[in-house]
């Protein structure tokens, strides 16, 4: 039998208690969870699902039979490349953003009836098939136009229909690049280029149209000039503005010779 002194047992049970405290933490560590901001915790306990979410901050379970799941609500962004029917039959390239986050009030339900993989089980598949239900009524040019925005917003509705009630919320579907056949490329550039140029010569023409109306004008302001100097202009001011002349001339030193009508006054020099 063994026999201890006061001093062993001393020793002894501080240590027990030093081990004791050590697995007392330990538990205590391995029974807590912290839930960060942007998530919620869904605890599973012995495979079942509690239907009350977890809020942001720490919280105490037992981890021998329950688990805590932590579920994003923040908005998550997936990139998709992938090619879309166009309405004539071509295969347009696209890189696609999809943003959207999980509605807190369905993480449980999510949880329990689809599980974490949501992305590849729910949201993508989904996303295929409205995006190739909705450029499937467009034709391949609209899409690298005008279009685009409108296509964007065809494609969240559509996923909505589907998945809205699921607790996932699409916020925006965005293009961010369209990559369409050589041939149409080119077919597509041409044919801007065509309307450039008609652009042009079309401003070409207006502005000689312009230029042409500008000078009908001009011209009509000198035909009424003249019409009315022509009216105002009687015999009895013509002869007056003539002897006016001859005054102005005859008061130059130079030697002159007139000879004018018989009505007409005649200057000679001295």
């Amino acid at each position: 039998m063994l026999t201890f002194d006061n001093e062993s047992k001393a020793i002894i049970l501080k240590s027990l208690y030093t081990l004791s405290a050590i697995i007392t933490s330990a538990l205590i560590l391995s029974s807590c969870v912290t839930v960060r901001q942007g998530t919620v915790g869904v605890k599973r306990t012995i495979g079942k699902i509690d239907e009350n979410v977890i809020p942001p901050g720490a919280k105490l379970y037992n981890p021998f039979v329950s688990k805590v799941i932590i579920v994003p609500i923040r908005t998550e962004n997936i990139e998709v490349s992938l090619d879309l029917p166009s309405k004539e039959g071509l295969n347009v390239k696209a890189k696609i953003s999809i943003l959207y986050h999980i509605d807190q009030t369905k993480a449980t339900t999510i949880v329990g009836e689809i599980g974490m993989d949501y992305e590849s089980i729910m949201i993508l598949p989904v996303f295929g098939a409205a995006a190739a239900d909705v450029t499937d009524k467009y034709m391949a040019k609209d899409m690298h136009a005008g279009n685009r925005f409108e296509i964007e917003i065809a494609i969240k509705e559509q996923m909505m229909k589907i998945i809205g009630d699921r607790g996932f919320i699409i916020e925006s579907v965005l293009m961010k690049s369209i990559q369409l056949p050589g041939r149409l490329y080119q077919s597509i550039e041409e044919k801007l280029q065509a309307e450039q140029d008609a652009q042009r010569m079309e401003f070409v023409l207006q502005k000689e149209k312009q230029e042409a109306q500008r000078r009908i004008i001009e011209a009509e302001d000198i035909r009424d000039a003249n019409k009315t100097i022509s009216e105002g202009l009687t015999k009895e001011i013509i002869q007056f503005k003539a002897i006016e002349a001859y005054r102005e001339l005859s008061k130059s030193p130079n030697a002159k010779i007139i000879i004018g009508s018989g009505s007409q006054p005649i200057l000679m020099d001295p």
